[in-house]
């Protein structure tokens, strides 16, 4: 059998190379790439050619390592980008760096404190201009431990209890409140709230609205009725499928749900159908679904996408020395109330 030899790679163009086929000074490139519009026309004209005869390409990451320079990248940490949830907000923070000329890389933490300082760190090495973090539910080593400098930071969805740390948060506490109310007023008595770790800010403040609604309408805060374990969908569907049997020692049933995330709202649904009946039922964040259902089911919805958008601003603007920029912004949710609250 006969090999070819291996062709030998192609070294990439550099600055001087572009120089030399538009034959010009290599300083005269430096400031065409660098954007600087004060350049003669025919010189321009000759660079831009040069340019794109030999596939020259600018070096952001050598570029971003200069004092003063900026590779035009920032990063954003995620919990999970097979959750719709997160899929939403990544997009609606892609859009809007890019809308402002930046790239943005994505990784996901999957909930682990670890894993989450780990991708946090690779961004950094990559020089990258700043982040937007969702904090994971598995708490990792505390920002501060991280050595300066460290670029602008905004967390999003999740606060963090970090004095003058930027946030874009939903208003999880209200929506959480406003949610259990609306099945009060369709006759619930014995709500039972289904969520993930209560270790996670915005599952404790949706905690904290569900009782609000509990007291305003004088009923129990009975902590039997509150379940943390539903972190996927099947561990969801698991516990709902236990509230629908008869509780032992004769305790009263339970007669409505509400569901803190979306993973919990689809558990839930899961599980009525298997059991060949449902319960009143109110979700905290909409999904694509939800209207197709019989009866629609009841959100309370998030403008997940523009948080991740607002996120990626706030960014940009600490970036670029925006005066007086927000250190907190809290995001108001709306409840849409299709039918599946009633019995």
């Amino acid at each position: 059998m006969t090999v070819l030899p291996r062709p030998a790679a192609r070294a990439r163009p550099t600055m001087n190379d572009v120089a030399r086929e538009a034959d010009v000074a290599l300083k005269t490139v430096s400031r065409y790439v660098n954007g600087e519009q004060n350049i003669n026309a025919a010189m321009a004209e000759r660079i831009a050619d040069a340019i794109a005869r030999l596939g020259y390409r600018r070096n952001l990451s050598a570029a971003s390592l200069r004092p003063g320079r900026s590779s035009r990248t920032v990063g954003l940490v995620i919990s999970d980008l097979a959750n719709p949830h997160w899929a939403a907000l990544a997009r609606g923070a892609e859009r809007a760096a890019t809308d402002r000329g930046y790239l943005l890389v994505t990784g996901s933490s999957e909930e682990d404190g670890a894993r989450h300082d780990a991708l946090v760190d690779r961004m950094l090495d990559q020089r990258l201009d700043g982040l937007v973090v969702v904090p994971p539910r598995e708490p990792g080593r505390p920002w501060s431990a991280l050595v300066p400098p460290v670029p602008p930071v905004v967390f999003v969805d999740r606060p963090l209890d970090t004095p003058g740390a930027h946030a874009i948060l939903a208003d999880d506490r209200d929506g959480a409140r406003a949610a259990v109310a609306s099945l009060v007023r369709a006759g619930a008595r014995r709500v039972a709230l289904v969520g993930d770790s209560w270790l996670i800010p915005a599952m404790a403040a949706r905690r904290e609205g569900y009782r609000d609604a509990l007291a305003d309408a004088g009923l129990p805060d009975d902590p039997a009725l509150q379940h943390d374990g539903a972190h996927s969908l099947t561990q969801a569907q698991e516990l709902v499928a236990g509230l629908l049997g008869t509780p032992a020692g004769g305790a009263p049933p339970v007669d409505a749900v509400f569901a803190a995330n979306n993973r919990a709202s689809l558990g839930a649904l899961h599980a009525f159908r298997d059991a060949g009946r449902r319960l009143p039922l109110v979700g905290f964040d909409d999904f694509e679904a939800a209207t197709l259902l019989d009866p629609p089911v009841s959100v309370v919805a998030q403008d997940v996408g523009g948080m991740g958008a607002a996120a990626v601003h706030l960014l940009l603007d600490l970036l670029g020395g925006t005066a007086d920029v927000p250190s907190r912004v809290v995001v108001p949710t709306t409840l849409h109330l299709r039918g599946s609250e009633r019995p």
